[in-house]
């Protein structure tokens, strides 16, 4: 319905905005200032224990300085009461006293149906509770004293029972006067197929109540006491009441709860919120039946912002969080977002507070995951990655995760958490042990290791290969180097960084922070390498004779140059490893018997090395690159050459003949 002009203006002014408030908070005498409308406390949108909510009365406006909410009493009532913006208005121009304006005929019939529905809810429930005193509901109480509820839980809860009859609550109701529309429009009753009388929705039940955040009984939730029963729970059907989708049982108190700093628990079913609130976690609440919604989730983040979820520890339990997670990915913000806190196998809440108590399932809250980690665990757990086609995969399915979270930021610290992990599980490995000519780490210096013991006479034959060994740490430290000058080239040299087996542990650290931090920049870079190895660490790397002489070093942030010099060095090193794993084959059989064809082997192997080392000195690129960085082609540069030694050489006959 559309509002006259002004009437929002009057009831705001009509509206203090700190009795609202007040309702939902308790204010911190010392900063508020009551005589001038400056009002402060904890906020009610998010726990916290300082005052950082505040109320300008005078303006009627608030504002939360930690969660940034802010708004006037409209948006007050609604985000605390979880109402649409006509219903809030109702409310606050009920307590000003203020007449709401006449709705149009269509809009008023259907309000005043949803205010007799909810009186027929009301009556139904005072029925129900009656039926649970009688002599055929015994087995219901004892079920219920079996599940550790005792009177007191029952008043609380207001649990009841429907007897197993077809017409026990219709024939109540119409013993009231209530009309045949408002009992089925209810969800009460069904009409009969067979043209008799319309049936109970529920027999044979035990029933529990659910309540809005208003506190209207809107449905109900009936668990079957016969075993054979095919739906052992059974909601209401949806109604201009209730929809399913958009509601929560025990929502409105366990707002109260989380407004006070309890934490927001999501369980499974009526048994385990009851249980859970018995066990002093007051802010609990569970969806009706079905897996979570999205206007469900909406509904917990305007309670909390980061409710944890505590689902049944079995298969069922597992896929409901799995699933829950797809739909909130994209539903993120910064300071919203969910933990997860698995039952032990086999349990649910309920089940482990009866077994082990509320300090067993407070330690699992504390240790509840984030987001992220149960996606890491859903892709990962139970899977062998052990080929490059398998880590592909893996990257492929993460990629698309996150791809599904709508804030740039968000996303980026998905990524970032998820490179993190993907670098514990593939690289994180023990040092290789040191090669002649290493380097190893003194202090935060770079300095070279001690050379390894003289070669025995067995292994004389290889002396090319520790050679290779050498000239492979020499090259590690070439591109470790281009890679911290220009740390952008990592993302397309990433497995070959990666492949890097690297025999110094200085060598082996550095790359390790290149994959984990390269992506973040060359200042965050330098920060986590000066932390790390030592504030000096990658000027003592890049001042080595050997590395200062690289065109990319002498010239820092060149990209098409660090990476010319990062793919040979490569290729060159994947060559070199391969020459001296053929070699290690070769030295394993000669310790059994020195056949001929063991020692053709070797031989070869010699000769293949000394073709590597020489290989190795010879400069094979197209170009060649000037004391200024620029590339020439090498056919130029010959020719060059060959013009310039021929002015050389007829001045010098001009010389001769002067």
């Amino acid at each position: 319905m559309s509002l006259p002009p002004g009437f929002l203006d009057e009831l705001r002014t009509r509206s203090s905005l700190s009795q609202v408030v007040g309702r939902k908070v308790m204010w911190d005498a010392r900063k508020s200032n009551q005589g001038k409308g400056d009002m402060w406390a904890p906020c009610p949108f998010h726990q916290e224990k300082s005052a950082s909510f505040h109320v300008d009365d005078r303006k009627g406006f608030y504002y939360c300085f930690g969660c940034h909410a802010k708004g006037d009493a409209i948006s007050f009532v609604q985000e605390t009461e979880n109402v649409g913006f006509m219903e809030a208005v109702e409310i606050l121009a009920r307590e000003a006293g203020m007449p709401m304006p006449e709705r149009d005929p269509q809009a008023q019939q259907k309000a005043d149906k949803r205010t007799q529905l909810a009186e027929v809810m009301e009556l139904a429930l005072r029925w129900f509770r009656l039926q649970l005193q009688t002599s055929g509901a015994a087995e219901a109480r004892a079920y219920l004293d079996r599940r550790g509820l005792d009177k007191a839980a029952l008043d609380r809860w207001e649990i009841g029972f429907a007897p197993d009859s077809w017409q026990g609550l219709w024939d109540a109701l119409k013993g009231k006067d209530i009309a045949d529309e408002l009992i089925l429009g209810a969800g009460l009753a069904k009409p009969s197929t067979k043209g008799g009388k319309p049936y109970d929705t529920f027999r044979g039940r035990i029933m529990f109540p659910i309540r809005d955040a208003r506190g209207r009984a809107i449905a109900f939730g009936g668990r079957a006491m016969d075993p054979a029963d095919n739906a052992k729970y059974l909601n209401s059907p949806e109604t201009e009441l209730f929809d399913k989708g958009r509601s929560l049982y025990n929502v409105r108190d366990a707002r109260t709860a989380a407004g006070k700093g309890m934490p927001l628990l999501v369980a499974e079913g009526y048994m385990d919120v009851i249980a859970l609130h018995g066990a002093g976690f007051e802010a609990a609440v569970a969806p009706l039946g079905t897996a979570i919604t999205e206007n469900q989730l909406q509904m917990l983040w305007r309670i909390a912002p980061e409710p944890i979820i505590t689902l049944d520890g079995d298969a069922a339990g597992q896929r409901a969080a799995l699933r829950l997670i797809d739909l909130a990915l994209p539903l993120l913000e910064a300071g919203q977002s969910l933990r997860f806190a698995m039952m032990p196998e086999g349990q649910d809440p309920d089940d482990l507070l009866k077994a082990s108590g509320p300090a067993a399932l407070q330690k699992l809250l504390d240790e509840a995951v984030p987001m992220v980690k149960l996606m890491w665990q859903r892709e990962t757990e139970g899977r062998v990655f052990d080929s490059p086609e398998r880590k592909a995969a893996l990257d492929k399915a993460l990629r698309e995760k996150i791809m599904l979270i709508k804030d740039p930021s968000i996303r980026s610290h998905y990524g970032q958490a998820i490179k993190d992990m993907r670098w514990e599980l593939f690289r994180a490995r023990p040092a290789a042990p040191k090669r002649a000519g290493g380097m190893r780490e003194v202090g935060a210096r770079w300095q070279a290791a001690p050379q390894g013991p003289t070669p025995t006479a067995k292994a004389s034959v290889l002396v090319a290969a520790t050679g290779a060994g050498s000239t492979a740490h020499l090259r590690e430290a070439v591109i470790l180097a281009a890679f911290a000058t220009c740390p952008e080239i990592v993302e397309e040299f990433e497995s070959g960084l990666e492949a890097m087996d690297c025999a110094d542990p200085m060598h082996a650290r550095l790359r390790d922070l290149l994959l984990r931090h390269a992506g973040q920049g060359a200042e965050v870079l330098r920060d986590k390498v000066a932390q790390a190895l030592g504030p000096d660490a990658l000027e003592m790397l890049t001042s080595q004779r050997h590395v200062a002489i690289v065109p990319c070093v002498r010239q820092p942030g060149n990209a098409q140059m660090a990476a010319m010099t990062v793919a040979e060095e490569l290729a060159k090193l994947e060559a070199a490893r391969g020459l001296s794993e053929e070699i290690a084959e070769a030295v394993e059989d000669i310790g059994e018997t020195a056949d001929e064809a063991v020692t053709w082997r070797l031989s070869e192997a010699a000769r293949a090395a000394d073709r590597a080392a020489r290989a190795a000195q010879e400069d094979t690129a197209e170009y060649e690159v000037g004391d200024n960085g620029a590339r020439i082609s090498r056919d130029e540069r010959s020719a060059l050459d060959q013009l310039l030694g021929g002015i050389r050489f007829e001045k010098s006959r001009g010389r001769e003949k002067g």
